[in-house]
């Protein structure tokens, strides 16, 4: 297999997994940006979260909600940072979201990216453009 997460949720790479059911996996991102972060990855090999079939999009959420409610629970964590990436930044191309346990003071500051303004009236200009396309 040449994607990363199908052969973990095929059994053949190693993973130390968190949560699995029939349509799921999660497990320790081997690179964590703390202890405990997970990624919940569908079975199906799907590349970006518009990919996702409708039927999986609320389970994968609810599962997505149990993890950051383990987080606190299990790891003492005072919250989660909940994230995914469609193609740039996405490591390995198959949907994976990331669930990082958080506490005040972790060190971990905002976004990894530079942060932009709008000049005057070009605000407007782009939330028309999405409403339209939406």
């Amino acid at each position: 297999m040449d994607c990363l997460f199908c052969s973990i949720v095929a059994g053949k790479a190693e993973a130390e997994r968190v949560i699995e059911d029939d349509d799921f996996v999660g497990f320790l991102d081997a690179r964590p940006v703390f202890r405990g972060h997970v990624l919940l990855v569908p079975r199906e090999h799907v590349v970006t979260l518009p990919d996702l079939p409708a039927p999986l999009r609320d389970p994968f959420v609810a599962l997505g909600q149990r993890l950051c409610t383990a987080m606190v629970e299990a790891l003492g964590a005072q919250g989660s940072f909940v994230a995914i990436n469609n193609t740039v930044s996405q490591s390995v191309p198959h949907l994976h979201l990331h669930v990082v346990p958080r506490t005040k003071g972790d060190g971990l500051r905002g976004f990894f990216w530079p942060r932009t303004k709008y000049a005057a009236g070009e605000a407007a200009t782009y939330a028309e453009s999405l409403r339209s396309a939406l």
